[in-house]
């Protein structure tokens, strides 16, 4: 048995990120949600692009989400937020059968865990073509707005699954949201893209070795690897 195989033997609850996760960067979804934050900021403060951008960046680095700078310092709806930087255009994304099979060769739970919104995470997994493929979501709502990398978003999402982090994987294409979940015993997989976003947020060590265990550019793939018998 391959060494990357056998360290996820023992695994069976699998996490899943969404954005920039189980689509890639390329197809330009994320640039959108981006720029409709930016849309929000602009039509909210009366401001130009370029001090929207500032501001949304500003609470990104600052909160960890731009929604929670928002809501902290200004008293956004998070539903009226979050539906507005949602409504974007998903036709890019074909349905990916191989990540499919894939995520439903895996043994044990799935689910999505996100900073974005569950009505977010339902549309983008049923274009993917995986509306069946996972046995919940984790969302910003659920997290009560501590996002990810806030320890606490782990505990609760822990605790809500009634899961083990050392039976867990967890993939994520941001490195400091990988660092609570391997402090937790979680096993990590980096999914890597070339985006901006990586280092816009909250500072994270530019040497990620000590808690991404494993990396991969072609989730399907690296999935597919990964040989179960009696998969669930």
């Amino acid at each position: 048995m391959p060494p990357r195989a056998a360290d996820f033997q023992t695994v069976d609850f699998w996490v899943f990120d969404l954005d920039n996760t189980l689509y890639p960067p390329s197809s330009g979804l994320f640039t959108q949600i981006d720029e409709r934050m930016r849309a929000f900021v602009r039509a909210r403060f009366g401001v130009d692009d370029e001090e929207a951008r500032a501001i949304q960046k500003g609470y990104y680095r600052t909160y960890g989400t731009t929604l929670n700078g928002l809501m902290s310092e200004h008293g956004v709806d998070p539903h009226e937020f979050l539906g507005f930087v949602h409504d974007i255009d998903v036709s890019a994304l074909a349905p990916d059968p191989k990540l499919a099979q894939g995520i439903a060769a895996l043994p044990g739970r799935k689910v999505v865990f996100t900073n974005g919104s569950s009505a977010h995470a339902e549309r983008i997994t049923r274009q993917l073509g995986l509306a069946q493929s996972f046995d919940g979501v984790m969302d910003i709502f659920a997290l009560k707005f501590r996002p990810k990398p806030h320890v606490e978003a782990y505990d609760e999402l822990f605790d809500h699954f009634a899961a083990e982090p050392r039976r867990a994987a967890m993939f994520e294409d941001l490195p400091r949201n990988l660092i609570p979940a391997h402090k937790l015993g979680v096993r990590t997989v980096l999914v890597t893209g070339d985006h901006p976003w990586r280092h816009e947020g909250p500072p994270a060590p530019p040497d990620y070795a000590d808690f991404v265990h494993h990396e991969t550019d072609d989730l399907p793939s690296f999935l597919r690897d990964l040989t179960f018998e009696n998969a669930t």
